[in-house]
């Protein structure tokens, strides 16, 4: 079986400062995949230039047997991504942030239905700027399971991160 992801001595500085120093890791397909570390260890940078969002140093990526840089149009077919931070126009509506996005995918999901998944359908005439910030970090994850991924990369997935409606605590939910 082929790995999804495969890193091999990746290394990328920004002047003086080396955030990540020749790492080399595989994914296999099924596997749930964790980078852990403490700030300012290249985890941000790790995953965005898996993601092709940055151009590593030396080394190579491969995604889904593709280069993130050279092949990014395809790549973005098959990969959803959660930023660390993400923005969106303070007067988008849930429901249009969704729309829109479910239409840059060739199979886009039943975004509805994501967000029923996710607790945010009474939310859904929202304006981005009136959202709390869990109900925002879990938009940030509809949007990046909008487009039906094969790889969802999720960066600092929990940070804000409320729960949503009608579930408690030490309860299992619908996420």
């Amino acid at each position: 079986m082929s790995p999804v992801i495969e890193v091999r001595q990746l290394h990328k500085a920004y002047g003086d400062t080396v955030a990540v120093d020749d790492i080399s890791f595989e994914v296999q397909p099924g596997e749930i995949f964790g980078i852990l570390g403490p700030n300012g260890a290249g985890k941000t940078t790790t995953v965005e230039c898996i993601e092709g969002l940055r151009a590593p140093d030396r080394g190579q990526v491969s995604v889904l047997g593709l280069d993130p840089k050279s092949q990014r149009a395809e790549l973005t077919q098959r990969l959803g991504v959660q930023l660390q931070d993400s923005q969106l126009p303070a007067k988008l509506r849930v429901d249009e942030a969704l729309d829109l996005y479910s239409s840059f995918y060739r199979n886009p999901a039943d975004w509805r239905s994501l967000i029923d998944l996710l607790g945010l359908t009474n939310k859904t005439k929202t304006r981005f700027a009136k959202l709390s910030g869990g109900q925002k970090q879990r938009l940030s994850i509809a949007l990046a399971l909008v487009g039906t991924p094969q790889i969802a990369i999720m960066d600092e997935l929990t940070t804000g991160l409320d729960r949503p409606p009608g579930t408690r605590p030490g309860s299992s939910s619908n996420m």
